[in-house]
């Protein structure tokens, strides 16, 4: 017989939510698993006395958290999805006919809480992971990802050249006083207020740099690419990661016009007190050639790490032709002429301070090697970084059969890592504006994967415990078995010699 619903709304029903969420789900049990009454004592000094009562602290922070698990990247998303799962208002602590909090709350709210209270959360996290085992802090894998900002390239703009506003400002009146009607100081009003973009075509790419150009909407994001991608404007996130359970202990927001190399000192130091704050001890660092500085090596060095960093591309262990006097600081070519240390200059590449070695002219120019060893020049150059025993040890160090393990290490850590941060935790675009909003978002995208990470560590050590003890009642069971069946045949021999 087929049957047909007929529905029919109650006036009156009784309706218990966590009856009607299993146990198991994702939400119940990370409502259980992660503490949160802390939050109310740490946010007390953004709220005053008197005036309407604000959105619940610990509700703010569940709502961004569940925006970063589902990967929604609007406030407005993040309400009108927790207002239709059971699961989410059970974690959140409403009931289905209860209204939740306007979407601008969290966006107000967001503003409010300093980046303090973001990272304290990130730390709670953080060492309910390394309670459970998941983290060594031995060797610690780091890159960089860009983030696309909350602005469109069309609203860069022109930046204002000037060293002093103020003086420039006095400059202008005194001018105007004297002349009103001077052609050219009409030009300086107009070229000091033309903030109209470039044009197209060749003009806007060649002068497309962060240090002529500002977006309007966020001043903060800054115009940066990678080979075979095209221009953005994003921010730059420096991610940690421990390669023993891919755990993430330290993120932060960088301009993305920095160098990696330029980040490493702050990222690492801040790596090595979040986890020294439990005991653990960074040993060993894992970079690609980005981080590559003297200024980084000299960080590792200063922390006793062991760095696999391979050298920036024009790095040269050794200068072919020429030797090296350490006691006379100088090198010798293969002509016998010495080239001595002439002067300190900064790298255009990769702000190492180089040291320049310059050869004589009168040397150069009577020389029979001149051809293959300068060619039209009239001296010879030599640049050598002055952390050049630093940059030489890191080199010994990468032709070592450990260094091709580390590498792969490396890679095998924080790709999937940044990768699961950017296509589904909501990394892929901020939907804030400036530089420290962007930073609470990264810092709140880190603590959605390390909580994954840990429910699912949970539940597989629970599943493993699970099937120990299944092994064993199953081990006991074909003893039991092999008992039996040993009774049987002795007891079978037995009434064989009776009847014998």
């Amino acid at each position: 017989m087929q049957g047909k619903k007929h529905y029919q709304e109650k006036l009156f029903t009784s309706f218990q939510l966590s009856n009607h969420v299993p146990e198991d789900n994702f939400y119940r049990r990370l409502k259980e698993v992660l503490p949160m009454q802390w939050i109310y004592k740490a946010t007390k000094k953004y709220y005053g006395h008197e005036g309407q009562r604000s959105i619940d602290p610990v509700v703010f922070f569940k709502l961004i958290l569940i925006g970063y698990l589902e990967n929604l990247c609007s406030d407005r998303r993040i309400i009108s999805t927790a207002q239709m799962r059971l699961d989410m208002l059970l974690f959140i602590g409403y009931d289905i006919d209860e209204q939740l909090p306007w979407h601008s709350t969290l966006s107000r709210t967001r503003q409010l809480y300093g980046e303090d209270v973001f990272r304290e959360l990130f730390k709670k996290v953080l060492s309910l992971c390394i309670d459970k085992g998941m983290v060594s802090g031995k060797r610690q894998a780091i890159d960089s990802v860009f983030v696309q900002a909350n602005a469109s390239m069309e609203s860069l703009q022109k930046k204002a050249i000037l060293n002093d506003a103020d003086t420039y400002a006095e400059e202008l009146e005194v001018k105007t006083e004297n002349d009103d009607n001077k052609p050219e100081d009409k030009a300086i009003v107009k070229d000091a207020e033309d903030k109209k973009p470039y044009g197209n075509g060749n003009a806007w790419r060649k002068n497309m740099r962060n240090n002529l150009v500002s977006s309007t909407t966020d001043e903060d994001a800054r115009v940066s690419v990678k080979p075979g991608k095209t221009r953005r404007l994003n921010y730059l996130a420096q991610v940690s990661v421990d390669t023993e359970d891919h755990v993430i202990t330290h993120i932060q927001s960088d301009f993305a016009d920095k160098k990696d190399s330029q980040c490493m000192p702050s990222q690492l130091n801040h790596t090595i007190n979040n986890l020294s704050e439990h005991g653990l001890t960074v040993e060993e660092v894992l970079a690609d050639g980005n981080y590559s500085s003297s200024e980084a090596l000299r960080t590792l060095e200063e922390h006793n790490i062991i760095g696999y960093i391979p050298n920036f591309g024009h790095y040269k262990p050794l200068r072919e032709g020429f030797e090296y006097d350490k006691q006379k600081d100088c090198y010798t070519c293969m002509a016998g002429k010495e080239l001595p240390f002439t002067r300190h200059k900064e790298s255009h590449g990769n702000g190492n301070l180089m040291k320049q070695y310059i050869s004589n002219p009168k040397d150069c120019a009577a020389c029979p090697l001149k051809e293959k060893c300068i060619g039209k020049g009239k001296f010879k150059t030599i640049a050598v970084t002055t952390a050049k025993e630093l940059f030489d040890k890191m080199h010994k160090r990468l032709q070592m059969p450990q260094a091709t393990k580390m590498k792969k290490l490396r890679s095998s850590t924080i790709e999937p890592v940044l990768g699961t941060l950017v296509n589904y935790l909501g990394m892929r675009r901020v939907n804030t504006k400036g530089i420290i909003l962007a930073g609470k978002c990264m810092i709140m995208a880190a603590i959605a994967y390390n909580v994954k990470k840990l429910l699912r560590f949970a539940a597989k050590k629970l599943l493993s415990g699970s099937e120990i003890i299944q092994g064993v009642v199953n081990s006991v069971l074909i003893l039991a078995k092999v008992f039996i069946a040993k009774i049987r045949w002795y007891f079978f021999k037995s009434c064989i010699g009776i009847q014998k």
